[in-house]
C-alpha cells in the first residue's frame, strides 16, 4: 500500500488563487489548511474542495506557523507548499512513485519555477531553485524562523524530483514590494535578536554583492529585462534589510513585522 500524503499550507486572504493551487494537490490523501486571519473566502474555498481548514491568528513567524499546520497532519509523507504554488503533472507522477516506495533516511526536493512579471525565469537565481518539501511527517519538520524558514532535515539524503513547482511570486509589482519590505523588517529583528551587528559599509557591501550576483553570476542577464529588474530588487531588498539591521543596532525603532 502506498505511503499516505498529507498537503499542508498556510495561508491568508488566498481566494483569488487558492483554487488552482488546490486543484492541482487533488490527489492528496488529505489536504490542511492552516489560515491566520482571512477576511475573503479562503476558507470557503477550502472547505469546499475537502480540505481540513483551522484558524490560528497569533502569528508566531512563518517556521512556527508551519510547525503548527504540520501538527494537524496524519500522512506518512508531507508535502508543504504555498497557496501561491501549483504542482505540474510530471511533479505528481514523481511524488506517487515516492509514496510507492520511499527511502529510508530521504526527504526530496523540487525545482520551484519562479514567475516574474509575467515571465517564468530560467536563470537569476530563480530556477531550478531548488527546495526541499516531501519528507516523512514524523521525523522531520521545518526550523523556528520568522521568514526564510526551511526544513530541518540533519544527516537526510536529498533526493531530487523530477518535474516543476510552478511559483506564481511576483504577479503584481506592489504588493511583491510589500512583502519584501515586511520580509526584510522580519529578517532585521530575528538577526538582531541573535546579536548579529551590521556596518555601513557592511550595507554598501552586501546591497552591490546581491545586484551582481543575480545579474552576472547567477545569469540574469539572459532572462531579458525581467532578470535586469530583479537584479535591482534583490539589491534593493538586500539594502532594506541590511539598514534595518543596522537601525536595530543602533537603538532605532522599526515598524511590526508580518
Amino acid at each position: 500500500m502506498p505511503a499516505r500524503l498529507s498537503v499542508v499550507m498556510i495561508a491568508k486572504n488566498a481566494g483569488d488563487i487558492l483554487p488552482e493551487c488546490l486543484a492541482s494537490v487533488a490527489f492528496a490523501n488529505e489536504i490542511i489548511l492552516l489560515d491566520s486571519g482571512s477576511t475573503d473566502n479562503t476558507l470557503d474555498l477550502a472547505r469546499e474542495a475537502g480540505a481540513t481548514v483551522v484558524t490560528s491568528t497569533d502569528w508566531p513567524g512563518y517556521g512556527i506557523q508551519r510547525q503548527r499546520a504540520q501538527a494537524l497532519a496524519t500522512g506518512d509523507y508531507v508535502l508543504m507548499i504555498d497557496t501561491d504554488e501549483r504542482v505540474t503533472p510530471e511533479l505528481k507522477q514523481a511524488i506517487l512513485a515516492v509514496l510507492e516506495n520511499p527511502q529510508p533516511d530521504a526527504v526530496y526536493s523540487i525545482a520551484r519555477r519562479n514567475y516574474f512579471l509575467g515571465r517564468f525565469m530560467r536563470h537569476s537565481g530563480w530556477y531550478p531553485d531548488r527546495v526541499t518539501r516531501l519528507y516523512p511527517r514524523e521525523r522531520y519538520r521545518y526550523n523556528d524562523n520568522l521568514v526564510h524558514e526551511s526544513l530541518d532535515a540533519p544527516g537526510a539524503r536529498v533526493i531530487a524530483l523530477k518535474g516543476d513547482l510552478l511559483h506564481l511570486t511576483c504577479r503584481d509589482f506592489a504588493s511583491f514590494q510589500q512583502k519584501q519590505l515586511n520580509y526584510a523588517t522580519a529578517w532585521a529583528q530575528e538577526r538582531h535578536q541573535k546579536g548579529k551587528r551590521c556596518s555601513i559599509a557592511g550595507i554598501m557591501g552586501h546591497t552591490l554583492g546581491a545586484f551582481i550576483k543575480t545579474l552576472i553570476i547567477r545569469g540574469g542577464v539572459l532572462d531579458g529585462k525581467q532578470g535586469w529588474l530583479l537584479a535591482v530588487v534583490n539589491a534593493q531588498y538586500t539594502f532594506n534589510k541590511y539598514t534595518e539591521l543596522w537601525a536595530l543596532n543602533h537603538g532605532y525603532t522599526q515598524k511590526t513585522a508580518i
